[in-house]
């Protein structure tokens, strides 16, 4: 499978995050973010495993009582039901999350 950027389209979230979905299958899904300074990623939980990566920009990042600032070419992983939330610091940010499975409540 190839995905092209120009192919595939961006949701406007609630909280302002744009979010495209760079691509799936049953077993995983890639998912580009970008973020604005103050936007807010609520602490969440889901039963999927998850690896977010800092493309560019800055984060404070909350995982299960533990809050971390991550830079441009940090990552976290947070494992299924853990709780995780983030909290942009920079304009223009920049993430790519990698979920397994794949997300189905992403998919309209």
């Amino acid at each position: 499978m190839f995905v092209l950027d120009k192919e595939m389209t961006s949701t406007t979230l609630e909280n302002g995050v744009i979010r495209k979905i760079k691509g799936y299958i049953d077993e995983l899904m890639v998912v580009e973010l970008k973020w604005q300074k103050g936007m807010v990623g609520d602490v969440h939980t889901h039963p999927h495993c998850q690896c977010g990566y800092i493309i560019k920009g800055s984060f404070e990042a909350y995982m299960d009582g533990k809050k971390q600032v991550l830079k441009t070419g940090d990552c976290f992983y947070a494992t299924k039901d853990v709780p995780h939330g983030l909290v942009c610091l920079e304009n223009d940010s920049l993430m790519i999350d990698i979920f397994t499975p794949m997300r189905e409540d992403f998919i309209q």
